[in-house]
């Protein structure tokens, strides 16, 4: 299953993120334990490291481009791959993690609080972020009628919303594009910083309120849904005009 979208953006990651009700477990044994198993299945993830509260890391050398990574916080299991060549590449991945939590890490399905399935893109825009996202997502808005004053200019545009996609809202979508631009540089500032803008797709899946929840079917119905939506809804209306304006823009 080859990945599609990658030729769409200069970044793609598809991530899978496990919330929790209780903290897991924290003991040097159980920690290690957990990501030795990882490492035996990828066994060229061989960075492993402690971030600031009490978060572990294991991930693959980032300075190819492409890299797998995994992470545990508190009361979150994460599960990365950045630039796949497929998305069974990095589905293999995750679906690890799934069979490997409830006794590696003992999550039992009354412990996970939330699951999420993220796509997400970066987009190169050695330019004004705000304004490329205002003019290419909301250009036919009531929200571009502000333009019409003198001096006007979007400083802040990182718009964000949750769909339900079920009767019992257990089910939901999250689009956001995210700015980087920081109202307070300088002009010359904006232009050369060189950082990206981030598009970031994701279904949430709550457990049902009666019976059992079975993360690994969740977590392929998930993948199912999030692929059938990036093509058809976030594709030609969130990245076809990213992608125009930020060309545009560079030409200029």
């Amino acid at each position: 299953m080859t990945n599609s979208f990658s030729s769409l953006c200069d970044d793609f990651y598809l991530d899978l993120y496990v919330n929790t009700e209780l903290e897991l477990p924290s003991q040097r044994d159980t920690i290690l334990a957990f990501f030795e198993r990882i490492q035996k299945q990828f066994p060229s993830m061989g960075s492993f490291y402690r971030r600031q509260g009490n978060e572990y890391c294991l991930e693959e050398d980032r300075s190819k481009g492409r890299y797998r990574w995994v992470s545990l916080e508190t009361d979150r299991i994460n599960s990365g791959v950045v630039n796949p060549a497929s998305f069974d590449e990095a589905y293999s991945q995750h679906q690890l993690i799934l069979e490997l939590i409830p006794y590696m890490l003992s999550v039992s399905h009354l412990d996970i609080d939330s699951m999420d399935v993220t796509f997400a893109m970066d987009f190169d825009c050695p330019v004004n972020h705000d304004e490329v996202i205002t003019e290419a997502l909301m250009g036919q808005s009531p929200f571009n009628c502000f333009f019409d004053l003198p001096n006007a200019s979007a400083i802040s545009c990182s718009p964000s919303i949750v769909y339900s996609l079920s009767e019992d809202r257990r089910t939901q979508a999250r689009c956001s594009v995210e700015s980087k631009t920081n109202i307070y540089e300088p002009d010359e500032k904006k232009q050369d910083r060189g950082q990206a803008i981030t598009l970031s797709f994701t279904i949430r899946q709550y457990p049902p309120t009666d019976g059992k929840f079975d993360a690994l079917k969740s977590f392929k119905n998930q993948c199912i849904l999030a692929q059938d939506l990036m093509a058809d809804k976030i594709v030609p209306n969130f990245v076809t005009p990213l992608n125009n304006i930020i060309a545009q823009r560079k030409l200029k």
